[in-house]
């Protein structure tokens, strides 16, 4: 997780609608970089280990057919 470490000392002013612009940041970011962003953020928001993703519960889950 040090990868993501927020930068305390690096500041811009911005106005709000400047800070709210993420879509110039994130363009300039390979496809990987951004899936890797969109990976640690889910292991935030869902409280798992980015070393350790849980597993697909998979009976959870079932297949019938119509008949």
């Amino acid at each position: 997780m040090d990868k993501f470490r927020l930068d305390r000392t690096a500041f811009k002013g911005q106005t709000a609608q400047e800070a709210s612009d993420h879509s110039k940041y994130y363009s300039k970011l390979s496809w990987k970089e951004r899936l890797e962003v969109a990976y640690y953020l889910n292991s935030i928001a869902f409280n798992f280990p980015l070393d350790n993703p849980p597993r697909m519960d998979k009976f959870k889950f079932s297949v019938s057919t119509r008949g």
